[in-house]
């Protein structure tokens, strides 16, 4: 293993989770993706793109169990960068059927990137605001089998969403413009085309 690398990726983790606190106390954090968070999810893509360059993805034998919890935690947090991510994709994927990376990694890593470009999503790790102001899974396919799926990975199950209700006239108003903004963030980074 090397520690060094293993110290890195754990220390650019703690920085992401550090700004990230810093923001949500300042209320910066909601109102679109804070420049400053930004900017520390590209930093990071950057240097683990370049880790990734020389040593192939940070495996548990490499960085050991909570390095590669880190550099998938970056890349997850790295969504500006649609071709990092699908790139590490295919190398998590890879490292999962060696058995050196967590299935459930590449897990939120593939539904990630499914919900970005606006397909279903496979493993129900990710959720988007709804008009009535919850979160809820994205659309997942073959839904009736979304346990199945999980279990067989490692991942627990997950109950069905609550129905979702009628928002309020000004919920309806914030969520016009909350979904305007993400899907201008999501042509502006090329997730979706048009």
């Amino acid at each position: 293993m090397d520690e060094a690398l293993r110290q890195e990726l754990i220390a650019m983790r703690a920085e992401d989770l550090r700004v990230r606190e810093e923001l949500l106390q300042s209320g910066e954090l909601g109102e679109g993706y804070a420049p400053p968070m930004e900017a520390v999810h590209r930093r990071n893509a950057a240097r683990l793109g370049e880790i990734i360059a020389k040593h192939g993805w940070p495996d548990t034998e490499l960085a050991g169990a909570d390095g590669t919890l880190s550099a998938w935690f970056i890349v997850q947090h790295a969504i500006s960068e649609p071709d990092f991510q699908r790139h590490a994709l295919r190398l998590v994927q890879e490292k999962v059927r060696q058995g050196k990376v967590p299935a459930a990694q590449e897990a939120y890593l593939f539904d990630r990137i499914a919900m970005y470009e606006g397909r279903p999503q496979r493993y129900g790790t990710q959720s988007l605001l709804c008009a009535d102001g919850q979160y809820r899974r994205w659309k997942t396919e073959d839904s009736e089998h979304l346990n199945e799926r999980r279990i067989a990975i490692g991942m627990p199950p997950v109950e069905d969403d609550p129905v979702e209700t009628e928002p309020t006239p000004d919920a309806l108003a914030e969520y016009v413009k909350w979904l305007r903004g993400y899907e201008e963030w999501l042509r502006n980074t090329g997730w979706r085309s048009g």
